[in-house]
C-alpha cells in the first residue's frame, strides 16, 4: 500500500472531494523520503538560477527507492506535489528526478532532459532492477 490513509480522510473520500491539502499531508507522512526529495528539488530551483535541479544521488536503501518510485507512478501524488510545490517533475530512474518550472514544460532544456537520449545515456546495471 503507498499511502497510510487516516479513517478522516478515507471519510472524507466517501463523502465526497477530498481537500488537496488533506491528501499532501498524508503523502507528507506516508512516503517521507519522496517528500523530502521533491521538496528539496523545489527549493533549490526557486533559490538558483537554473533552468531545474536534479537529484542524482541513489536513496540510502529499497525502502526510501520504493517511496519514490510510488509518488512519480501515481497520476494523483506526482501531480498534487507538482501543485504543493509549484514544480513540474521529471523522471529519468529509479532515483533521478528534477524539478522545473511549471511553464518550462516543452522547453528545450525540459525536452533534452526527458529525450529517449537522456533515458538511455542515464541507465546503468545497478539500476536494471530498481
Amino acid at each position: 500500500m503507498s499511502l497510510d490513509v487516516s479513517p478522516q480522510l478515507l471519510a472524507e473520500a466517501e463523502n465526497g472531494e477530498v481537500r488537496e491539502q488533506d491528501f499532501v499531508e498524508t503523502v507528507r507522512t506516508s512516503l517521507p523520503y519522496a517528500y523530502d526529495l521533491i521538496a528539496r528539488l523545489a527549493a533549490e530551483l526557486r533559490s538558483g538560477g537554473t533552468e531545474f535541479a536534479d537529484n542524482q544521488t541513489p536513496p540510502p536503501s529499497e525502502k526510501e527507492r520504493g517511496q519514490l518510485l510510488r509518488a512519480l507512478s501515481s497520476d494523483a501524488i506526482r501531480g498534487s506535489l507538482e501543485r504543493h510545490f509549484g514544480v513540474a517533475l521529471a523522471f529519468q530512474n529509479c532515483h533521478r528526478v528534477a524539478a522545473f518550472h511549471p511553464d518550462a514544460r516543452g522547453s528545450e532544456t525540459h525536452a533534452r532532459f526527458t529525450s529517449l537520449r537522456a533515458q538511455i545515456l542515464n541507465q546503468s546495471p545497478e539500476f536494471r532492477d530498481c
